[in-house]
């Protein structure tokens, strides 16, 4: 089993700098015996570019802002209805290297997906989730000092007209979608709570597997 619990967290609409922020500096506070925190969460609209963004992706923003953060990937949009879960995790505890905590994070949100009898699955070479060719979940984490933040963002019933403006993940025409258009109807928090029961579950066997317990 884990040693330390993982604190799950709902913040309700946040602002996106004000929670960047708080992210980082929970990361810069937190020790070997800090409990890991999943925050729930959804945004005002705003694009954020990753560390290796390029302005080409950026089509036409129009009154969204942009900001420019510290997490890897490309240009993305989040907005109202819009899960984002934010993963604040001592990966050196769980002892997963980030391949293995990005493989965690995407095959939750599969879990989650086939339990709303939606078939999904990754793309080599392109991060996230995809259903129908369409990306339905991006993911963007930073590590530092052993820990991870940022994470991930989910589309559960949101505007998708904003990804028009950009090219998604750096991915020119990519199609998006979200969990409405497949008949779901549970809300940005109900969503957040089911993926990160799955996502925590999850962890705990990884953990519990690497260490023969």
């Amino acid at each position: 089993m884990l040693r330390h619990h993982t604190e799950i967290k709902y913040l309700g609409r946040s602002d996106y700098q004000e929670t960047w922020v708080a992210m980082k500096d929970f990361t810069n506070r937190r020790d070997s015996e800090t409990p890991d925190e999943l925050w729930i969460t959804e945004h005002k609209p705003v694009f954020t570019q990753g560390l290796n963004g390029r302005s080409e992706h950026l089509l036409n923003p129009g009154d969204i802002p942009l900001v420019q953060i510290d997490r890897g990937g490309q240009v993305t949009y989040h907005g109202p209805g819009q899960l984002v879960l934010y993963c604040l995790f001592d990966i050196a505890r769980l002892n997963l290297g980030v391949k293995g905590l990005v493989a965690s994070i995407e095959n939750s949100v599969i879990h989650l997906l086939h339990d709303y009898r939606i078939v999904a699955n990754t793309r080599p070479g392109a991060p996230g989730v995809y259903v129908d060719r369409a990306k339905i979940a991006a993911l963007g984490l930073r590590i530092r000092k052993g820990c991870c933040y940022h994470g991930l963002s989910l589309n559960v019933e949101m505007d998708l007209e904003p990804f028009t403006r950009i090219n998604p993940c750096g991915f020119p025409g990519l199609a998006v979608t979200q969990l409405s258009e497949y008949g779901v109807t549970d809300s940005v928090e109900q969503v957040g709570y089911r993926l990160a029961d799955i996502l925590t579950g999850n962890l705990i066997e990884k953990k519990s597997g690497s260490t023969g317990s």
